[in-house]
């Protein structure tokens, strides 16, 4: 039990982190047509398509139209369009993260919600009520998250969601496990599998930079601990139909094989008996899977299975996308360079990128602008600093200045300016001081304390 790790070295000497300070989510991306169907779990024989603005959802006897919504593209794969969030909620049968559900949660773990939950931008959840009794009965749980390996350098998106699992992991002192679906790139982009191994490492530099807690967080890399995962992803596999991935992935016939089998391994980590060395003796304990919305179907599809298995299904958080630069083009990308802000990127390439690409909720001219106020809904630099800056009375005040027109749109691309300098630097400060030893002993296989 334990004793291996990633390729090279020897067990680390310690698995305290020798920088202290902070620790973070989002799911994996993969291919597949995102299932807009109510009831909460995917139909085993449903097939479906958003192409455009079209979606239409076939439920047992026959296809269904959705409703229309110009230019939106969810999938698995791809996001294209302004985000209809509500019509998701009603498409997906998911539970609203209401006030109710957020006091709760700021009840069970004594502490104030992250500003990503006060703020909406957590929007949605599967089960978080019944995960909250576990809790609440002393029963233990673990989070699940990950990432796709597709750069060697992340970008704010991958890091907003990473920053809730570490506030997450904070709050309720629990169990840590990221998969690098080094897998999943490989299969999808072509390219060199040792490729994406090496993005894959570079990657697990970034989260162990967000300041995860290392006695409580294991990062693995999919091609490295498949034979953990195995024996799981085999009784997900037998339970799992051929039309089904077809329907939930979109998946055709002249795809690879690899393509029809991954699903089951992106769900498998959601049950703990998948990481014997990590929870030995901790069987069928329950999940908690923070995640972007386009990573729904896997997990839909992993409750399904788990009720064949008698396992217990995973709980859901929903994350809104953070926008590309363009606004609503879609959700920022790192295979898009000029979408994203990566944190790699210089001061100067962020000021460079936020005044010429930022898509403006301002208006034509500035007096224009003063009479009638910017649009704080559409302003890309503003929805930055909504989705990075903790002060709650800065942001809301910027907000109400701008939608006045106190605040002119070059104004508030310098704020944003400002604010991502600042993450990126501290991430880069962050990253430069995770060690060697940090990386082993994060991605090392070991028991983790379990409360």
């Amino acid at each position: 039990r334990g004793g291996r790790g990633p390729p090279g070295g020897s067990p680390p000497a310690r698995l305290r982190d020798p920088r202290g300070g902070a620790r973070a989510g989002g799911v994996t991306s993969a291919c597949g047509v995102l299932r807009l169907q109510g009831g909460g779990e995917p139909d085993p024989g449903a097939h479906c398509a958003a192409v455009g603005s079209q979606v239409e959802q076939e439920t047992g006897g026959g296809v269904a139209e959705g409703k229309p919504h110009m230019g939106e593209v969810v999938t698995a794969f791809e996001v294209k369009g302004a985000v209809d969030y509500d019509r998701l909620v009603e498409e997906f049968g998911s539970q609203r993260m209401d006030e109710a559900m957020v006091a709760r949660l700021e009840k069970a773990t004594g502490m104030r919600a992250h500003h990503l939950i006060r703020r909406g931008f957590v929007f949605s959840h599967r089960d978080l009520g019944l995960l909250l009794d576990l809790h609440e009965a002393g029963k233990p749980f673990f989070l699940y998250t990950g990432r796709g390996p597709s750069s060697t350098s992340m970008h704010i998106g991958h890091l907003v969601p990473f920053i809730l699992t570490k506030w997450l992991q904070d709050a309720f002192k629990v169990p840590l496990v990221v998969q690098l679906t080094d897998d999943e790139k490989f299969l999808w982009k072509g390219g060199g599998l040792d490729d994406y191994k090496a993005m894959g490492m570079d990657n697990a530099r970034d989260i162990a930079a967000v300041g995860f807690d290392p006695d409580r967080t294991f990062i693995f890399l999919d091609t490295d601990s498949i034979d953990m995962l195995y024996p799981n992803i085999l009784r997900i596999q037998r339970q799992t139909t051929c039309s089904q991935v077809k329907g939930i992935f979109g998946v055709t016939d002249s795809d690879s094989i690899g393509k029809m089998s991954f699903p089951a391994t992106q769900a498998a980590p959601c049950f703990s008996t998948s990481l014997p060395a990590i929870f030995p003796s901790k069987a069928d304990m329950a999940c908690l899977v923070p995640c972007a919305i386009d990573q729904d179907p896997y997990f839909r599809m992993t409750r399904h299975v788990a009720a064949k298995l008698g396992k217990p299904k995973p709980a859901l958080l929903h994350c809104k996308f953070i926008p590309a630069l363009q606004g609503d083009s879609g959700k920022m990308s790192a295979s898009e360079a000029g979408t994203a802000i990566y944190l790699t990127d210089t001061p100067k390439e962020i000021k460079s990128k936020v005044n010429k690409h930022a898509f403006s909720g301002g208006r034509e001219t500035v007096e224009e602008h003063r009479r009638l106020g910017g649009d704080t809904r559409t302003d890309v630099a503003y929805r930055y600093i909504e989705f990075l800056h903790e002060d709650d009375d800065y942001v809301a005040k910027l907000g109400e200045d701008y939608r006045a027109g106190r605040v002119l749109s070059g104004e508030m691309k310098a704020e944003a300016v400002k604010c991502l300098q600042g993450v990126v630097a501290r991430h880069q400060d962050a990253r430069g001081g995770v060690s060697e030893e940090l990386l082993r002993a994060l991605m090392w296989r070991r028991e983790l304390p379990v409360r």
